[in-house]
């Protein structure tokens, strides 16, 4: 007897698991399948690189099965939703893998592809659809989709799902499907959003934790390097012309970044590709490919882009930029050290992104180690006020002390001396009537300004 069989995992997806190289089951595996196998909502914290796709893909699979009726046309029987067309697309391929010589009916409908064919295959009804959440509203409004039907809701990623601005689709979908239905949350970390997500989305729900939120995967060497903007690009390409340095994924923050990035590498000599959002699917799958198949050493990627690349082989993991977000450090790292091996990834901090890196070393809890000859220097550009959380090159920020301008007795003096202020005007008019509140005139309202401050906060999409 196999620890899948302790499990309850049947013979065919042991089968199919075995194929795929898990001879044992990972903790989140262990955590969460008999949980999902009875049937229960459940919450699920695990890092990239976990075999979490399995921990719910399998025993999702096996109830399907077990239940014996197809889907009616149009219908779907279990939903899984990704953030990215990448990740969507390697859920779906996992899923295949899993499903064996089982007659269930997979597909995957994302943007950037035509519509006819996602038509076609869910015009017989599926056993699994794996959605980003765009599409698949799309689709629904095209009348090609219902869920009437539907047992099962997975949201993998969440995390990074409403870091994407993804909440308004997200309740939309939400009010579209069954209330009686299994439902499943994944992600990598637990920010309040997740958890108030959660709340309204799960009944009783399980949770199953295989490490404390926003930690790192150990097998994975962590290095930062302290340096100036001109010193960069030169200690990117000593970096990956080393022999170590096999296959490198190097993260920018922007889109044309990374593509810039990338013709850069290429003049000097280093093959190089980017991915990123404004590539057709068609571009980005067959870049992918070739990184995948080992055909091409150094990719460049955004973080929304390099959600879903599996890949078993990535030696390094550099950070170029530094993320804009704590979460996303935990997401790009997670990129090297899968399925058991080990990892390398660097990062470029610059002396305005000590702000960002202290969040970082808060968030995963320990300090990472300088890189030998690029240690920490004193600089006078203090962190950028938005990644700093409180802290100035290094040093907590003052937030007490004598106070320019008009103290206390401001009002006695009130016209006279170098900060006299104008009076503001009344917002009542001669007559009494209150007058309503002027709109200023440029900028973004209060409420704009509030929702894109902070560091982890997360945009609602309009």
């Amino acid at each position: 007897m196999t620890d899948f069989d302790k499990l309850g995992v049947a013979k065919p997806f042991q089968i199919a698991l075995k194929a795929k190289g898990y001879s044992q089951p990972t903790p989140i595996q262990e955590n969460a399948i008999p949980y999902i196998l009875d049937g229960k909502d459940l919450l699920g914290l695990a890092q990239t690189g976990t075999g979490k796709t399995a921990a719910f893909a399998v025993p999702l699979l096996q109830r399907l099965l077990e239940s014996r009726f197809r889907a009616a046309p149009k219908s779907v029987r279990s939903l899984i939703l990704t953030p990215t067309r990448e990740l969507a697309d390697q859920i779906t391929k996992n899923i295949k893998a899993y499903t064996g010589r089982t007659k269930m009916y997979t597909s995957c409908v994302v943007g950037g592809v035509p519509f006819p064919p996602q038509f076609r295959a869910l015009q017989r009804g599926l056993d699994v659809l794996v959605a980003t959440p765009g599409r698949l509203l799309d689709l629904h409004r095209k009348n090609g989709v219902n869920f009437d039907e539907l047992e099962v809701f997975v949201l993998d990623e969440a995390d990074q799902m409403l870091d994407l601005g993804f909440i308004a689709e997200l309740e939309e979908i939400a009010c579209l499907l069954p209330k009686k239905r299994q439902t499943l949350f994944f992600s990598a970390t637990m920010p309040p959003e997740i958890r108030d997500l959660a709340d309204r989305f799960l009944t009783d729900p399980v949770e199953v934790s295989t490490a404390p939120p926003a930690t790192t995967v150990e097998t994975v060497t962590q290095k930062i390097a302290h340096l100036e903007n001109d010193a960069k690009y030169p200690l990117l390409k000593e970096l990956l012309s080393k022999e170590e340095c096999e296959h490198a994924l190097v993260f920018t923050l922007t889109k044309k970044g990374s593509a810039r990035l990338a013709a850069r590498l290429n003049a000097d000599d280093v093959p190089a590709e980017a991915i990123h959002g404004d590539m057709s699917q068609a571009e980005r799958q067959k870049t992918l490919d070739k990184f995948k198949r080992g055909k091409l050493n150094t990719l460049v990627a955004t973080d929304v882009a390099a959600r879903g690349i599996d890949v078993d082989d990535i030696s390094h993991v550099i950070n170029y930029d530094m993320p804009n977000a704590t979460e996303n450090y935990v997401h790009r790292i997670g990129r090297t050290a899968r399925a058991g091996k080990s990892g390398t990834a660097i990062t470029f901090c610059l002396p305005e992104d000590r702000g960002m890196l202290r969040a970082v070393q808060k968030l995963i809890g320990k300090k990472i180690e300088e890189m030998e000859g690029f240690t920490f220097f004193p600089s006078d550009r203090e962190p950028k006020t938005a990644r700093s959380n409180g802290y100035t090159a290094g040093k907590k920020a003052k937030t007490s002390g004598p106070r320019k301008g008009p103290g206390k007795g401001a009002a006695k003096g009130a016209g006279k001396g170098k900060f006299a202020q104008k009076a503001k005007a009344s917002s009542t008019d001669k007559s009494g009537k209150k007058t309503p509140p002027r709109r200023s005139s440029g900028g973004p309202s209060g409420n704009a300004r509030a929702q894109t401050g902070g560091t982890t906060g997360y945009l609602k999409r309009k």
